[in-house]
């Protein structure tokens, strides 16, 4: 959770008709397309990181918030889907929280902060997105 710029690099591996090699943060991924959509299912296909990011993102922001309270919370938990209606990307995503001596007020407040994960956030905003050519 930070206000760093982050760059990431994308290029495409011939692997597969639409396999890509993803580095980011001195990390490596592979993505991909499923095989449905003629990819070779080598990798998470972009709405799959995307919703993977929420959730990630979703699950470090409860923890952060525990932990600078101090709160019991022993472990955190976030399911997610995503889907299309029409043009509307439907994001739905179940917290849950384990730990016996969280209070239900801990436990509302920890359920209200998941919704304000930075990712979160980016996703029901307006980001503005620059593309040039290279």
């Amino acid at each position: 959770m930070t206000e760093k710029t982050i760059s990431a690099h994308v290029i495409e591996t011939g692997e597969s008709n639409f396999a890509v090699d993803i580095a980011v943060s001195g990390h490596h991924i592979k993505g991909d397309e499923p095989l449905d959509v003629e990819g070779g299912n080598l990798g998470p296909a972009p709405y799959d990181l995307l919703t993977a990011a929420l959730g990630e993102c979703t699950a470090i922001t409860v923890r952060w918030y525990a932990r600078q309270h101090a709160w019991p919370l022993d472990k955190v938990e976030v399911k997610l889907t995503h889907h299309k209606e029409g043009v509307q990307d439907i994001f739905t995503k179940e917290v849950i929280l384990q730990g016996a001596e969280l209070t239900e007020e801990q436990r509302t407040r920890l359920i209200a902060i998941a919704a304000k994960c930075p990712v979160h956030k980016t996703i029901t905003s307006s980001p503005t997105i620059i593309t040039s050519a290279g």
